[in-house]
Parts: C-alpha cells; structure tokens; sequence
C-alpha cells in the first residue's frame, strides 16, 4: 500500500509521465502482483508448503523494496525538473527506457515476492485453526475479519506515514522504511516457527485438474455406470459424489477388461482412471469461475482510488492551515472506512445477523460480496458528480474545491472492500477442496488482478475511442466524469450476472450434509433390501 498508493504520483510528478500511462503503470504492477498469487499457490501446494513460501516471498519483496530505494534516490534516475509553465503546456522531458529500468526491476521483483505472501498468508493463518473443534472453528469465523483489519492497521501507516515521508522528506526515506519493516516482518515470522501447526504439501493441484479434464475427454464416448457406486473409489470419497458437471464424472469410468488383472492395474494408475474424490475436487474449483470472473469489476472500480482518485486530489484544495496534505494520504479515509466496517462487522453486524439467520456466520459469503459490489457502484456515481462539480468549480469560477470532498468516495469503496475482500477470501478458501487451499487464495488473488488489468484495458479503450478527451494530465481539460459513469453501468450489468451465478451455487458445507444424508439412506435402503431377502 505504500508503495502503489503513491507511486503515480511520482510518476507523473517526477518522471513527468502522463496520467493515462501512469495509470497503467500502477494497475499493471498490482495487477501482475496478485496474479503472481497463482504460482506462489501452486508452489506451496505442490512442493514447499505455506509456511516455506512466506518466509522465501518476504525475503524476495524485502529485496524489491530496497531496489526500489535506490531506484528513486539516484538522481540520474529522473529526467531534468520541470517547472509549471513547462507542466501545463505539456512540454516537461518524460522518463526514457534506461532511467525507468531499475524502476521496473524493483517493481515487478515486489510483485514476484508479495504474489507468494498473499497468497499463502491467509491459508497459514487459517491452518492453525482445528475446524473439528467447535471452538476454533467458531473463532475461524471471525480470523478473516481480524486478518484483513491488521492488514488495514499496516496500509493506514502507509498512507499517513509513508506518505508523508515519500512527499515531504523524500522518496529513498519512505521505501528505505518499507525495506526495513519487511525484514523486521519477516524475522518476526521466523522466530514463531516452533508454535506454528503445518499441513504438508499433497501435490500440484494442476496435475489433478489436468488429468481429470483430460480422462473425461478421453473416455467420452464411454457410458456411464449403472449405478454411481461402480464410480472408482466411490466408496472411499472423502468428498460426497454429486451430480452437477456430470461430465466430468467419466473420468472415474472404469473400463472393463477381460482380464481381472489389468483392470486393478488401471485402477491404481491415476493416468488411466481418476477416483471420485479428485472429480469432485476438480468439480468445486469450476464451480468458483462464475463468481471470480464476476468479482473481478469490484476491484477495477478499487483500482481508481489509486490512480484517477489520487490525481483529483492533486487539481484540488489540500491545504489544513499553513500544511498542504499529500495527495496520496487522502487515502488514509478508505483505510479508515476499511477499519471502521471489519469492527462493525464483528461486533454489530454479524451478530445481528446471527439473530435474523441462525446461522453461525450471520451472512453468507456471496451475500457479503453482493453488498461490496452495490457500494462500488455507489462509489462511482458519487466520484463522477464530485469531479464535474471539481471541473466546473475551477474552469468556470476559477478556484478549486477541497479535497476532502474525495472522503464519500473513499467511504463508499472502503465500506465496500470491507465486506467484499473478507467475503471473497472467505468464500474461495472454504469452497475450495482442501488440497487446492493455497491455489484457491491464488485464484481470489488473481480477481484483484485481473481487476487491475482491466483497469488498464478500459483505460486504453477510452483513451483510443475518445481521441484522448476524457482522460488527460490535465484534469481540467479532460472528462473524467464521463469514466466514472462507465464504471457504473458496467458495474450493474456485472451486479446482476453476480446474482443470477449466487443464487444457483451450492456450498461445499451444504453439499457434505447432504451427502451425508445421502449416504445413511442408502445404507438404510441397503439394510432393507438385504432383510426382504432373508427367507
């Protein structure tokens, strides 16, 4: 957070780069970072382990972050300064490729390092809870929502703090301090080792999907049993059979063969014949694509308040008394509202909800996704009639507004996160099968990126459709209004496809009850049948 929330800043600030690709500079570095999650997943899943990949990716963004240091304090780094006349025509010298080298370097070698922490973070965090326990699984319940509220603590630092030191003091400051709390995090995490519960590695996940997808293919013209149980290892599953994607069920066919022999050698042979635990597995992972691929417009909307949100902020009034305000802490209110909202939740909201559902988590996942997703919207309505009211303000009347009109905007996608990032993480850590835990975090990751990328597309889009008239350097010349309107509509469009795919999905906790019930009546089926045969 200190480093993306201000980085643009310093990119069009000191590298004089236009915002347009500033903007994209930015969303693709965070974009390229959560997608990193996925390999930082499947390495702790195949191989390393959660705890592992951690410690390796704290030690790789700790080096990023001093790259970044020393990238920002040479001066042969930036090109000559520029002064306001020179800034408004246009005219400034931009960056070229060697001065921005380094900069890439240490920004794409953070990504590389805090892919693998984000993804694996939250999964270690959860491993150490025994969901047999009642107890702890009752207090897993609240460990995304304190989770997410330390994170939230350390981005309010960054915003305020950092910052300030970034703006004020200088650059080499602000990412030195970066530099060093990540190695003091990282010895912090080292020195726990011996408390620590660990879940050994069960293997590439991908393997498993590949090789299901790829038997299913294989053996389509094949029929189906008579009966599921003929299923191989139907009746050792660790995961109830369903009948959803039953296509997929063909990989768990077994073919028979003449010799008896053979056949228990295909059994065994993970490449000739899948069990019915790994096809329910591949099963739950395809069942979480409609609902990533519908998160994905949340964090696009999120994308603006670190890049378009944070340049309104330079074109208006920032200035307390005597003390100009960087334009990159006007941030700290979404921290806040991030803060604000995860308390609410655990002390007001979920227990409310206890009350009205009888259920033990108050709302379910996707419902707190749902609520995200309606107050990005807002955001976005709000952000679009502020900026017209900032654009008049200043080229018809001359004189700028506050910045602190930018705090609704802020509010409504800190409120927004607050309940869309716990009920994301939530609902792809629990609905994924438990050996694909690290991926699944990955894959709810990889919204976040994507997200961002699609921030940097629709910029492009707009910006080659428009002729360049609604996104500019500078503010007062461009349309950033009509942007933010575009989000809206895309946002409920996306809003509604969100609610048609939540409203046919069925949790892995309802699908092992009714597997269960499922076995014990056709035990009880069984047990009559056998009776009517006893003479």
């Amino acid at each position: 957070m200190g480093i993306s929330m201000n980085l643009v800043t310093y990119l069009v600030g000191d590298l004089h780069i236009s915002s347009a690709k500033s903007a994209t500079i930015v969303t693709n570095f965070m974009g390229t970072l959560n997608l990193l999650g996925l390999l930082g997943g499947f390495l702790a899943d195949a191989k390393l382990g959660r705890y592992k990949m951690v410690a390796i990716s704290a030690s790789v963004t700790a080096l990023g972050v001093l790259l970044l240091t020393v990238a920002t304090t040479i001066p042969s780094m930036r090109p000559p300064l520029c002064d306001d006349f020179r800034r408004l025509h246009h005219q400034c010298v931009e960056a070229n490729g060697h001065q921005l080298a380094l900069l890439y370097v240490a920004l794409y070698t953070i990504a590389l390092g805090g892919g693998g922490i984000k993804s694996n973070v939250s999964g270690f965090g959860s491993d150490q809870f025994d969901t047999s326990d009642p107890k702890e699984e009752k207090q897993m319940i609240f460990f995304f929502n304190r989770f997410y509220f330390s994170i939230s603590l350390g981005s309010l630092f960054a915003v305020i703090v950092l910052v300030y030191v970034q703006d004020n003091v200088g650059r080499g400051w602000g990412y030195g301090i970066s530099a060093a709390t990540m190695v003091v995090a990282a010895v912090v995490l080292l020195c726990g080792t011996k408390l620590y519960r660990f879940k050994k590695p069960k293997g590439s996940p991908f393997t498993v999907i590949w090789r299901v997808c790829f038997l299913a293919w294989k053996k389509r013209n094949e029929s189906y049993p008579s009966h599921q149980s003929l299923l191989n290892g139907y009746e050792t599953t660790t995961v109830p059979h369903t009948e959803r994607l039953k296509c997929l069920d063909k990989a768990a066919v077994v073919v028979e063969e003449s010799s008896p022999s053979t056949k228990e050698f295909k059994e065994k042979d993970p490449w000739m014949v899948s069990t019915v635990t790994q096809v329910e597995e591949v099963k739950l992972v395809v069942k979480l694509i409609p609902i990533w691929a519908t998160n994905i417009l949340f964090w696009t909307i999120y994308s603006q308040m670190t890049t378009f949100t944070v340049e309104q902020a330079t074109f208006m009034e920032r200035k307390l008394g005597s003390f100009t305000v960087p334009a990159g802490s006007y941030s700290a209110f979404l921290i806040l509202t991030i803060l604000l909202f995860t308390s609410l939740n655990e002390r007001v909201f979920v227990p409310l909800a206890r009350m009205v559902t009888k259920k033990p988590q108050g709302i379910t996942s996707l419902q707190r996704i749902g609520v995200g997703l309606v107050l990005s919207m807002a955001a976005m309505a709000v952000a679009a009639v502020i900026e017209n009211a900032r654009r008049e303000a200043e080229v018809t009347n001359g004189y700028k507004i506050s910045a602190f009109w930018l705090i609704p905007q802020y509010f409504l996608v800190g409120a927004g996160e607050a309940f869309a990032y716990v009920g994301q993480l939530e609902f792809f850590i629990r609905e994924a099968p438990e050996r694909m835990k690290s991926m699944s975090t990955g894959l709810f990751l990889s919204t976040i990126s994507m997200g961002f990328f699609v921030s940097s597309l629709l910029v492009s889009l707009v910006d080659k459709v428009t002729h360049k008239s609604w996104l500019r350097s500078n503010l007062n010349k461009a349309r950033l209004n009509y942007f933010y309107w575009l989000l809206v509509v895309l946002g409920a469009f996306n809003f509604l496809v969100f609610i048609v795919f939540a409203m046919k999905h069925q949790y892995k906790a309802d699908m092992i009850s009714v597997g269960v019930d499922d076995s014990v009546e056709k035990e009880k089926e069984k047990s009559e049948l056998e009776l009517k045969d006893i003479p």
